[in-house]
């Protein structure tokens, strides 16, 4: 037969047997296990990626960049409170006020509202460029896929 073996006689087309687990074959051979030369050598298939859409690739990296924009908002605030509970933004305002000489209340630089702001200013930049040079990506891949042929992918079924 071929490499790959399809019984055109299968009246189950979608259930072909090709990953079949032998623990749970209602089949019980009892047929001695042959060496391991004479087994049928493992299937390979080979595919060639060759083109990649690049509005698909813009819309998954917007998705993954706010994605990393909800953890980056999340990890300040978690981070902002953990500091804030052991007092370090005290003790570094009361370091700059004896060492500025100033004695008056000043505007706290490290309030959650300012980090919060700047990382969502962070978490905006971040999500533009991921989804730009993505879709950038995706197009210069498709360019230079006329040089290179593409990535060349290999699955085996050792099954």
């Amino acid at each position: 037969m071929s490499d790959i073996d399809i019984d055109l006689n299968d009246d189950q087309p979608t259930k072909r047997n090709f990953f079949k687990n032998p623990l749970k074959s209602s089949e019980q051979s009892v047929a001695p296990t042959t060496p391991a030369a004479t087994q049928a050598p493992a299937r390979q298939v080979t595919l060639h990626l060759t083109h990649i859409d690049p509005w698909s690739a813009a819309k998954r990296a917007f998705v993954l960049g706010v994605l990393i924009a909800g953890v980056l908002i999340v990890a300040t605030v978690v981070l902002w409170m953990v500091l804030s509970a052991a007092g370090v933004f005290e003790a570094v305002s009361s370091l700059w006020s004896d060492a500025s000489g100033n004695t008056g209340a000043g505007i706290s630089f490290l309030s959650l509202g300012r980090l919060l702001g700047l990382a969502m200013v962070i978490s905006a930049i971040e999500i533009v460029l991921l989804s730009v040079l993505s879709t950038l990506f995706a197009v210069l891949y498709n360019l230079s896929v006329g040089f290179t042929g593409g990535v060349e992918y290999t699955f085996t079924d050792r099954g």
